[in-house]
């Protein structure tokens, strides 16, 4: 198969925040840097625009423990200012106010060890009014307030940058300002590629349009309003992705994880070009080992890796292993790693102790996979379950839910998993009491078929569909660059345009293809 290369320039992945106990999402952009860099030797920035004081701790423990590749860096938009002179831009201190607060106005204080990073004025709900944020050296780098029609009443902005001793150099209104002067500052003009992952910036990354910089948008999870949703507004995309889904030509390319997601989403949106289907990457480590049949398994031991939220609904897992022992006579154990707001209500509904146990988060939960026989997923939606592909390249068998999306683009029943109705529970019971009734060679094969399945996920295999689709996107941004210069001569010499051709056939490939050998990056 011929490779191609990452197109030149800087690489990008835009993230809101990195959580101690992050998830799916976060994980996967991580892999995703990480075989950029292995697989071609790009670099990766990932950024991040939270105001979190740690975030150099965040990245050393993650590269401590094997988290962050050597070719990935995690740079803060914060710790970045309190490095670097941010070039341009104007004061103005007429319009934007500027009152630095003194200790004692601070109703929260945030450190770094023994140092203060920011202090932020509080209304009686906790809500804040203004942070200042401090360099290193104690020095105010930055102050944000939010109250600035009326003290101590929301509203209004106020965003001030300091230089080295504290003093005034830019204002803005809106902290999106001093984002997109932030992103001017690291790509320099220079061509540049953003993946952006976090659903919460994609909004921002949507109003970022520069001609040098190619942003692309990695949908993670299901697009698909719930049912009681809809039934408020009728609106078939949940809220929080409808003002992306809807402007998706404002993005040089939109991945969605399934064939299936896309497929559903053009049915409501229409056909784009530039939607791709990009899974996410499994990575082959170096100390990684196809599952054997030698390998010590206990066929009796299950696993649930997952958030303990309401969303993945864990409860079933637990409900279908207890149900399963209680009925059928077997000694199903199940393992359940992970953390979240319904782990004391998860608490509550085990009646057997000694079958179930709740680990609480582990960052290395997937190294338990090799030793399980089978692993649940419950989910009411997924975007794609990488924890399927995972547990399919360690031989543990994937019994999940037919949910959209995922699962049943991975999952043969009954070849190399097990698929069941989204919900119910005594066919998940069932499905854990066929497979441990299975005679030893078929199991055998099962896992060895899942191991196969799990091959084509490979970090080189993805990375080649992301070359691709960046290369094409940063064609397609030269002929609309040029399809509009063409524009803008015609109406300055007032010749008229070339009639629009309405079939996409030669015409468009060939303007493409003049583009891609004018660029010459397209292998």
């Amino acid at each position: 198969m011929t490779r191609i290369a990452l197109p030149d320039g800087r690489h990008f992945a835009v993230t809101w925040s990195i959580p101690d106990a992050f998830g799916g999402m976060t994980d996967a952009m991580l892999r995703r840097s990480a075989a950029f860099h292995r697989v071609d030797g790009v670099d990766v920035d990932v950024l991040t625009f939270d105001t979190r004081p740690d975030t150099p701790d965040v990245e050393l423990a993650l590269r401590e423990r094997g988290a962050l590749a050597p070719g990935v860096r995690i740079t803060n938009l914060y710790d970045w200012l309190r490095r670097h002179p941010l070039p341009g831009g104007s004061l103005r201190l007429d319009r934007d106010a500027f009152t630095p607060l003194a200790p004692d106005d601070a109703g929260e204080v945030r450190q770094r060890g023994d140092r203060v990073m920011s202090r932020s004025r509080l209304d009686a709900d906790g809500n804040a009014l203004q942070t200042d944020h401090y360099r290193d050296d104690g020095t105010l780098l930055l102050s944000d307030r939010h109250d600035t029609s009326e003290r101590g009443v929301l509203g209004g902005r106020s965003v001030v940058l300091c230089d080295g001793e504290g003093r005034p150099v830019r204002s803005w209104r809106r902290l999106w300002t001093l984002y997109r002067a932030w992103l001017d500052a690291l790509t320099a003009g220079e061509a540049s590629f953003m993946i952006v992952d976090s659903k919460t910036m994609a909004p921002f990354m949507l109003e970022y349009r520069r001609a040098h910089v190619v942003t692309a948008h990695v949908v993670h999870a299901s697009h698909r309003a719930t049912a009681s949703a809809m039934a408020s507004d009728a609106h078939p995309i949940r809220l929080s992705r409808r003002d992306v889904l809807e402007r998706l030509d404002d993005f040089d390319v939109v991945a969605v994880l399934s064939r299936r997601q896309r497929d559903d989403l053009e049915q409501i949106i229409g056909r784009h070009d530039h939607l791709a289907v990009i899974p996410n990457p499994r990575p082959l480590a170096p100390d990684d080992a196809p599952a054997r049949d030698s390998s010590p398994r206990d066929p009796a031991r299950g696993v649930v890796l997952a958030a303990l939220t309401r969303r993945k609904r864990v409860s079933h897992a637990i409900a279908a292993v207890q149900a399963a022992n209680a009925r059928a006579g077997v000694d199903v154990r199940l393992d359940v790693y992970g953390d979240g707001e319904s782990r004391p209500a998860l608490q509550r509904r085990i009646t057997d102790p000694a079958a179930i146990e709740l680990h609480g988060f582990d960052p290395d939960a997937r190294r338990h996979l090799p030793d399980a026989s089978f692993l649940l997923l419950t989910s009411h939606s997924e975007g794609f379950p990488l924890v399927l592909v995972e547990a399919m390249a360690a031989g543990c068998l994937p019994i999940a839910y037919d949910i959209p999306y995922g699962p049943a683009d991975l999952i043969r029943d009954g070849r190399n998993g097990f698929l069941v109705p989204p919900g119910d529970i005594d066919a998940l019971a069932a499905a854990i009491e066929r497979l441990q009734r299975m005679s030893p060679r078929r199991v055998a094969r099962m896992r060895a078929a899942a191991v196969r399945t799990a091959s084509r996920f490979d970090e080189e295999r993805v990375t080649r569909i992301w070359a691709r689709e960046l290369r094409h996107a940063e064609v397609r941004k030269e002929v609309r660059r040029t399809a509009r210069f063409g524009r803008a001569r015609a109406a300055a010499s007032r010749l008229p345009l070339p009639r629009p051709v309405r079939t996409a056939g030669v015409t468009v490939v060939s303007a493409i293809d003049r583009a891609a050998r004018r660029l010459g990056r397209v292998g």
